[in-house]
């Protein structure tokens, strides 16, 4: 483990292996220990590059409020501190896939490859989604508005847990969840002229296959890869297969 002040907020990251660089970008509410088993299936090979974007993990929080650009931005900036030039390939899960996407489509980012785990970035199905959290969160504030704000964050956790979602929002990364979670990359990804890979999974109820197929449609250089009953955290509860499909993809 490693820190760097990027952008005026320490920020903590990790490399490991040696090889053609691939970034590893962790989804909300995440960190970098996200992707335990998949550095270790790609060091072997890769100089695995991960960090805790601004506001998880051991990275500080940003007074202002993040969107999508702005994390890639962030990306982009913690890249040069620590003096990587070429990229071969960024892996995104969730929101860190959208943040990928945007990267890439923007031109702020830079890449050979492009490989997504359950990705976000599709707005429709948030709408509902949306509702149905915030109502939730305003259930679970009624009762705890006298509590510390760290007691505060703990219970609506678990309120977010209950109704299946990994959205939960800390107190101060609230107005950047608001933005990163009314961001649509669909249109743009149809600008990616990377190879791209698209896992998800067929339980997956955060980011379901639709999400998938609709990025694929887009992507003309594009592959897709339903995972049978695995949910959004694809990469943990079936490690192996992810590993294999990543690692397959890498070395064409």
């Amino acid at each position: 483990m490693g820190k760097v002040i990027v952008g005026g907020l320490a920020t903590e990251y990790k490399i490991r292996g040696k090889g053609p660089n691939v970034v590893l970008i962790h989804g909300w509410g995440d960190n970098l220990k996200t992707f335990k088993s998949l550095e270790s299936a790609l060091a072997n090979k890769y100089t695995v590059i991960s960090l805790d974007l601004p506001g998880f993990g051991q990275t500080d929080t940003p007074k202002e409020a993040y969107t999508l650009k702005k994390y890639a931005l962030f990306i982009s900036e913690f890249l040069d501190k620590i003096d990587i030039k070429h990229i071969y390939a960024f892996v995104g899960h969730s929101n860190g896939g959208a943040i990928a996407l945007r990267g890439l489509s923007s031109g702020v980012l830079v890449s050979d490859k492009l490989i997504l785990l359950a990705s976000s970035g599709v707005r429709s199905i948030y709408k509902t989604k949306k509702k149905i959290i915030r109502m939730a969160v305003k259930t679970a504030k009624i009762p705890t508005l006298l509590l510390p704000s760290s007691t505060r964050n703990k219970i609506r956790k678990r309120v977010y847990k209950k109704i299946g979602s990994d959205m939960f929002v800390a107190e101060n990364m609230q107005e950047t969840f608001k933005n990163v979670i009314t961001e649509d990359v669909v249109h743009e990804s149809a600008m990616i002229q990377q190879p791209t890979l698209l896992i998800y999974g067929s339980a997956d109820k955060s980011t379901p296959p639709e999400f998938g197929q609709k990025f694929h449609k887009l992507i003309e250089d594009s592959e897709l890869r339903i995972i049978e009953g695995a949910d959004h955290f694809l990469h943990h509860t079936h490690q192996k297969e992810v590993d294999n499909l990543v690692l397959e993809y890498l070395d064409k």
